[in-house]
């Protein structure tokens, strides 16, 4: 069975000493591929790096919110200048955080909104973070049209899912559906489409039920995708090549 994440940091320091472990756990649970989302630009090299260890490692370039006061004007156009060269299969990973609060919130906006502009101008699609934002982040992809995308570690309501749906968006599901306590986005994870989710780990964040205080890995994505295909009354084998299907579409890979 074939696996895709679509939303690993491998290139995380926590990983430096056992990524090619990590790697070769994760294609003998049958993972062919796995998107690894950026966070700041003094880390683009290293992430370029790490994509061209092993095969089916595809990059993504961005600016996460969680480091907003790292983030630079210069780094904008610095991002364009990658995108242009590097031809990554995604933007991101990209969006709005005001979990802490709304202090940096203008700053957040402008470089959400700068990010959505350089996708939609290299034809790219975005990898959206929202965290206590995901009004604002579906108000901000209304106004300013890219080419469709994916929010991350869903963890919105059902209303919200559909609204991002239709806007041509997917949803990330992470390790997060495996705890019974999620029964908002078990019920999501339930009732969307086929076309609408993706599977992610966000290794090596967020481990799933059966790894609680370990570093997550994008193997143990087989163990949350038997909850999603439980949650969906469907085969897992069924779900995965949907699922392997939305992220080839989606990426380009």
């Amino acid at each position: 069975m074939e696996l895709i994440d679509s939303h690993c940091h491998l290139d995380d320091d926590r990983f430096d000493a056992q990524r090619d472990d990590v790697i070769a756990r994760a294609a003998a649970a049958g993972i062919s591929a796995m998107v690894i989302p950026a966070t700041t630009a003094n880390r683009w090299d290293k992430l370029k790096q790490v994509c061209a260890h092993a095969d089916g490692l595809y990059p993504a370039y961005g600016l996460h919110p969680w480091f907003v006061e790292q983030h630079q004007l210069n780094h904008l156009r610095e991002l364009d200048e990658w995108l242009a060269r590097e031809r990554p299969v995604a933007v991101g990973e990209c969006g709005l955080d005001f979990y802490h609060s709304r202090a940096d919130e203008k700053w957040q906006r402008q470089l959400f909104i700068e990010q959505l502009q350089l996708a939609s101008n290299h034809a790219l699609p975005v990898i959206v973070h929202a965290r206590k934002a995901m009004d604002d982040v579906i108000s901000l992809l209304r106004k300013h049209a890219t080419r469709a995308g994916v929010v991350h570690s869903f963890a919105g309501s059902q209303q919200q899912a559909q609204q991002l749906y239709d806007l041509g968006f997917k949803l990330g599901i992470a390790a997060s559906v495996s705890f019974e306590r999620a029964r908002k986005l078990r019920a999501v994870v339930a009732a969307m489409p086929d076309d609408a989710l993706l599977l992610e780990s966000d290794a090596p964040d967020q481990p799933g039920v059966g790894h609680r205080g370990a570093h997550n890995e994008p193997a143990f994505i087989v163990e949350h995708l038997q909850t999603m295909a439980e949650l969906r009354q469907c085969e897992v084998e069924d779900l995965a090549a949907s699922l392997n299907r939305n992220a080839k579409s989606l990426f380009g890979i």
